[in-house]
């Protein structure tokens, strides 16, 4: 059974090191709450992406991550030192309390503005059209592994609302533009136009 996620973030997590090249990579994150109650093969939600945990070092977390992940997210880019948003797999009778998140990242977004709004702030993101036809206003999509509400729409872009506690329990609290970033489509969207395009093949 695949795990899953709620896109809440449990800790914002701090990167160790970073070993490897495009054949795939060793990623170590500082993570204590995580590491305590983690165990090996578990999975865990790193910056969205779904990683199985690999060994553990105390408060340190490490994972493999392979080509495929690091052409289609944006681990392959972390350095040393960057914070990256942690959450541990849901388990059986813990509440849902963001939307269903699968941590199987669907392309990458770049940050194009971010205005600030009362104390929080609204942050425009470049989206692929594969992507984009999935967002609907008020509809739910996964940011960097947090769970967000889409505030609007564009031709080629979406918007976010962060309140300040998003902003500071979460590495969105650090985005600039020209920031790329995870982006996981809710994935009913995608069983829907699955079942009405087989519907519609059905009826020609």
């Amino acid at each position: 059974m695949s795990e899953v996620f709620t896109g809440i973030v449990r800790e914002l997590g701090s990167v160790v090191s970073v070993d490897g090249g495009s054949s795939g990579v060793r990623l170590r994150v500082r993570a204590p709450a995580t590491a305590a109650a983690a165990a090996l093969g578990d999975s865990v939600a790193t910056d969205g992406v779904c990683l199985t945990v690999t060994a553990l070092e105390g408060e340190v977390i490490a994972f493999d991550a392979v080509p495929e992940t690091l052409a289609r997210t944006t681990l392959g880019r972390l350095r040393t030192g960057d914070g990256v948003n942690v959450e541990p797999a849901l388990r059986a009778g813990e509440p849902l309390g963001g939307h269903i998140v699968q941590g199987h990242v669907d392309g990458v977004g770049r940050v194009r503005a971010i205005v600030p709004e009362g104390e929080g702030a609204r942050v425009e993101i470049e989206t692929p059209p594969e992507l984009l036809r999935y967002c609907v206003e008020k509809g739910s999509i996964a940011v960097q592994g947090v769970s967000l509400t889409v505030a609007a729409l564009g031709a080629d872009a979406f918007a976010v609302s962060l309140v300040p506690h998003t902003l500071s329990a979460t590495t969105l609290g650090d985005l600039v533009p020209g920031d790329e970033v995870n982006l996981e489509v809710d994935v009913l969207g995608k069983y829907v136009e699955r079942l009405l395009a087989a519907r519609a093949e059905s009826a020609a």
